[in-house]
Parts: C-alpha cells; sequence; structure tokens
C-alpha cells in the first residue's frame, strides 16, 4: 500500500504530487488497467512475447548507440 507522510509546512499539492509519483513507481495505476478486464491466457503471453521482442530490440539499439558512440573517439 503507498501512502505519504505530510509534513506540518507542505502544501496538499506537493503531497499529492508525490503520492501520484510513488503510484506510478510501484505500478499500481498500470496494475488496475491490467486487472479491469480478465485476459485469455493466449492474449497474455502474446503481450509478454511482444514485450520481450521490444526489450530485446532496445537493448540491441542501445548497445549499437554505445559502440557507434565509443568508436568515435579518435586521436
Amino acid at each position: 500500500m503507498t501512502y505519504v507522510v505530510i509534513s506540518d509546512n507542505e502544501s496538499f499539492e506537493t503531497a499529492l504530487k508525490r503520492f501520484k509519483k510513488q503510484c506510478e513507481k510501484a505500478g499500481i495505476l498500470s496494475e488496475v488497467y491490467r486487472r479491469e478486464y480478465y485476459e485469455k491466457p493466449s492474449i497474455k503471453r502474446k503481450r509478454k512475447a511482444l514485450a520481450a521482442r521490444k526489450r530485446v530490440i532496445r537493448r540491441e539499439k542501445q548497445r549499437q548507440r554505445r559502440l557507434q558512440g565509443a568508436g568515435s573517439h579518435g586521436p
């Protein structure tokens, strides 16, 4: 359960902002949206496979950028 302790001199807006940030970091809203409707196991597998492919592609792009950046530092 996410909670925020409000100090005496803190405004409600800043406390609300901190609470929203903690909820986002904990993944509460994404969990709520995911559980809003029943998801068939086959759809769940497809979603997870797509996410894994995206992760692999993102890591490969980052690795390529790192290699290109390291190669440009010449004499």
